[in-house]
């Protein structure tokens, strides 16, 4: 019956998420023209109505722990991944850290606002096929938020779950993001029920979600091995994980 129901409404949510994409591409443009911190600002009101459109299909967000974010200090945020919808809620709920991707390059282009935003808000793009391509990249991005008190959001799992159950984290990534940010914070993330978003696939989608986040004790990259950081951050982030 969910999935019945689902279609109509989905239909109204994807137009109005779609017609969001399109009217803030040209708002993001303008404001990037501006400088940075109005194109942030329209980055931020962008996924506010994103977060809004999914309230059409009866999706609520608790976020606990928010202060517990860092004030004036880079941060590398590490997650789980579970859909598309975790990137829409980081970016509005956690706004004050100026959170950037770690994204595959496909996302690059093609899609109104998204694409821009990925090409030119901080986030970087990089090649999953090439690996040694993504190297370099991601130290750059570290260096990025070492200079401007920014957060990189990384997914070490590489992809998304589709049933909630974490995958194995990878290591790669965050050793080199720590050592290009050495005076950053580690920042774990739980993520729970978005993948039941997509549980359908993404059409239609599933109704009625409570999507719960949970930010987690910040440990300092400094004075810490880089054994003893990931340990810390896999077991807080899975930890809180319900599947």
């Amino acid at each position: 019956m969910e999935k019945i129901i689902s279609y109509p409404l989905s239909v109204v949510y994807y137009f109005f998420f779609g017609l969001c994409l399109l009217v803030f591409h040209p708002v993001q443009w303008v404001c990037l023209k501006i400088g940075y911190d109005a194109h942030k600002k329209s980055v931020d009101v962008l996924n506010f109505f994103l977060v809004l459109c999914t309230h059409l299909i009866g999706t609520r967000y608790t976020v606990m722990g928010r202060e517990k974010l860092p004030v004036g200090v880079p941060l590398i945020i590490v997650a789980n991944h579970q859909s598309l919808y975790d990137i829409i809620a980081i970016v509005w709920f956690l706004r004050k850290a100026h959170p950037k991707f770690v994204s595959k390059q496909e996302l690059g282009k093609g899609i109104p606002s998204v694409s821009f935003n990925l090409r030119h808000g901080g986030s970087v793009l990089i090649d999953r096929k090439d690996p040694r391509q993504a190297l370099p990249v991601i130290k750059k991005m570290g260096e990025y938020i070492e200079q401007y008190n920014r957060s990189a959001v990384i997914f070490p799992e590489g992809t998304r779950s589709k049933t909630g159950k974490p995958k194995e984290f990878a290591q790669t990534g965050l050793k080199i993001m720590i050592k290009a940010a050495p005076s950053a914070y580690v920042l774990p993330l739980t993520i729970n029920n978005s993948w039941k978003m997509a549980k359908f696939g993404y059409f239609p989608l599933g109704l009625g979600n409570h999507l719960k986040f949970t930010v987690h004790e910040p440990i300092a990259v400094s004075g810490h091995s880089f054994e003893e950081i990931m340990e810390y951050t896999e077991k807080a982030v899975t930890g809180a994980i319900k599947y």
